[in-house]
C-alpha cells in the first residue's frame, strides 16, 4: 500500500475532517476551501473512469466522454485489478444508495 509512505499526523487530520463532513453540501463547501477546481475534477474524473472501466467501456470512450488521458485511465485500471479495491468499494456503496 502506497499510502503507509504518507501516513502520519497530517493525513489522519485530513482523513478525519473529511469523515466529520455530513452532507453534500459541507463536502462542496470544504473541497471547494481545500482544493483548485482543477484538483477536485480529477479526483471526480478519476472516480468516474473507474466507474466506467468496470462498466466495460473502451478507452477510447471513456477518453472521449471524460477527456482522461490514457495515462490517467491506465492508472486507475491498475488500481482497480491491483490496488485496494478501494474504487469498487466507494461504487458499491454510491449503487446501494442510490
Amino acid at each position: 500500500m502506497q499510502i503507509e509512505k504518507l501516513r502520519g499526523k497530517e493525513l489522519d487530520q485530513l482523513f478525519k475532517a473529511v469523515l466529520t463532513l455530513k452532507d453534500l453540501e459541507e463536502c462542496y463547501r470544504f473541497f471547494d476551501d481545500l482544493c483548485t477546481v482543477n484538483e477536485i475534477q480529477s479526483l471526480a474524473q478519476r472516480l468516474e473512469v473507474a466507474r466506467m472501466l468496470q462498466e466495460g467501456k473502451t478507452y477510447h470512450k471513456i477518453e472521449t466522454e471524460t477527456g482522461a488521458s490514457t495515462a490517467t485511465i491506465s492508472r486507475v485500471k491498475r488500481c482497480l485489478n491491483y490496488g485496494n479495491d478501494a474504487y469498487t468499494m466507494a461504487l458499491d456503496r454510491i449503487k446501494e444508495e442510490e
